[in-house]
């Protein structure tokens, strides 16, 4: 095939002295989906700035064409083909889909362009849509169109300005199932159309679905280029981590004790106001993990700030050990051996500027192990956070390290060892693995499950559906803020069959409520 892009011996020094990339190269044919794939800090996303004019590589080139490109900035890269999707969208919910996708470059016509050419716009639009078959309706608002259109939304706006080589950033995080496929039937339209695509992606099932060839990437360099159909997601994972990674989730029997956590008829609102819960009943007990599944928005961060108590509710009762913890205050809610794995590890759950021993000793620095009288046993507290930091496996040069200049894994296990090592009866885990490399997901996952194994209730959400299949002992689905079905995880479940509940296409009747032994 073609050689379409070329990057050799690409170097990006910062001026602190971080070494983001050390001598990449990356060779992408023409009509191909060639999948980026790489551990947090591989240097996947400096690599890609740098190929669309975000970065100035410190040294090295880029070919384009057979001819050495020197991209100013994004717009010197959309003149020459290429478009970027980034993973978190950027659209003005307020307008149409036809303005979002022209924003910037709005047909225009009458005397010296003066007058916005509407007609044309939504003619254009339709054409590309009809043309790619990607299911978008150019008058509807983006405020009320479906994930999976939005995402349509992004990479159209790419199409229309005439990229022809587009990059996709974690184009599936926080896709269904079904919006899914329908996004891979779309790509392989593009490609069938001689149109090139870079896939950027940590879903290693993914990669093998739509990939033609994949480059791994570790500690900044090209670890190695190979034929999908040539390799396994096993081999893949060795090749990111350096190691072999399970894949799959090792869970003993499970052992259900007393119910430790009941939300009866809850209801609750956003910041705006606006109902986000809707009479949501759940009870889970010691040694299971009950996932939250639902396309973000649909009411899972206000479930979980209710039950922490950074939100109120508007009616319903949260029982804690039959204990209505409603309208108790944070520290009283933490004090309760109750863990919160926070969605924003950043934001919420840890002080970036505070060092790893700080963060870790946040629930512990009041015991009396701790403490004598108004003085601290810093010598204790250190020897504390030493014996964390080997148990979760946290990699810093010491606990003196800034949380700050972590790597989101070892960030995330630092507040996992925080709110772990309280030994909680209740563990929630927002987004656990978000934004985290292959073995840190493989790390967290186990000690998630050994929590339940030992008795402890685990309430689990995730975007990652696969994620929420492998942990789960039962699966509650969140619509429109209503809790539309509670599944069993047993082996005949698929992620297609919680896909159509997520949607809303499907409701259960009924709950599927634990039964006490």
């Amino acid at each position: 095939m073609t050689v379409l892009l070329e990057m050799r011996n690409i170097h990006k020094t910062y001026p602190n002295g971080t070494i983001a990339n050390r001598g990449v190269h990356l060779e992408v044919h023409e009509g191909e989906i060639h999948a980026l794939v790489g551990e947090n800090g591989a240097g996947k996303s400096t690599l890609m700035k740098i190929l669309f004019g975000l970065e100035a590589p410190t040294s090295g080139e880029v070919y384009y064409k057979g001819s050495p490109v020197h991209f100013q900035g994004p717009r010197d890269a959309i003149k020459h083909g290429l478009g970027m999707v980034h993973q978190h969208f950027m659209l003005a919910s307020s307008l149409t889909v036809s303005e979002n996708i022209v924003l910037g470059d709005e047909p225009r016509k009458g005397p010296f362009g003066l007058f916005r050419d509407r007609g044309k716009e939504i003619q254009d639009i339709q054409s590309l849509v009809d043309r790619f078959g990607l299911k978008l309706d150019p008058n509807a608002v983006v405020e009320y169109i479906s994930v999976g259109q939005k995402q349509r939304v992004e990479i159209m706006k790419v199409l229309y300005r005439g990229a022809k080589l587009i990059i996709l950033d974690e184009p599936t995080a926080v896709l269904t199932p079904q919006e899914t496929d329908e996004l891979f039937d779309s790509l392989k339209t593009l490609v069938a159309q001689k149109y090139t695509i870079i896939f950027i992606t940590h879903k290693l099932r993914e990669v093998m679905e739509i990939s033609n060839r994949i480059t791994v990437l570790k500690a900044g360099q090209t670890i190695h280029t190979m034929l999908t159909k040539d390799t396994n997601k096993e081999e893949i994972s060795r090749l990111m981590v350096g190691r072999d990674v399970l894949l799959r989730v090792e869970k003993k029997e499970q052992v259900l004790k007393e119910t430790v956590l009941e939300l009866r008829d809850v209801h609750a609102n956003d910041a705006k106001g606006f109902p986000m819960l809707k009479d949501v009943s759940l009870a889970i007990r010691g040694g299971e993990i009950f996932g939250i599944a639902g396309v973000e928005g649909n009411g899972q961060r206000e479930l979980v700030e209710v039950i922490t108590g950074l939100i109120g509710a508007t009616g319903g009762q949260v029982l804690y050990f039959n204990e209505n913890i409603l309208g108790k205050s944070i520290g009283q809610i933490r004090n309760m051996k109750i863990a919160h794995i926070p969605e924003d590890r950043q934001t919420t759950g840890a002080c970036l500027t505070s060092t790893i021993e700080e963060n870790l000793i946040l629930d512990v620095y009041d015991h009396p192990e701790f403490r004598f009288g108004p003085f601290l046993r810093k010598k204790k507290l250190k020897e504390f956070a030493k014996v964390m930091m080997t148990t979760f496996d946290v990699r810093a040069a010491s606990e003196e390290t800034l949380a700050g200049s972590l790597s989101g894994g070892n960030l995330q296990k630092v507040v996992i060892a925080r709110e772990i090592a309280k030994n909680p009866k209740l563990i929630i885990a927002s987004q656990p693995t978000r934004g985290v490399d292959i073995g840190a997901i493989e790390s967290i996952h186990r000690e998630i499950v050994k929590r339940r194994d030992q008795g402890a209730a685990v309430l689990l959400v995730s975007a990652e559906l696969s994620e929420i299949m492998s942990l789960s002992d039962r699966i509650g689905v969140l619509y429109n803020g209503e809790l539309v079905a509670i599944l069993n995880n047993t082996d005949d479940l698929t992620e297609q069959e919680i896909g159509y509940y997520m949607l809303g296409i499907k409701k259960a009747e009924k709950e599927v409520v634990p039964r006490e032994s």
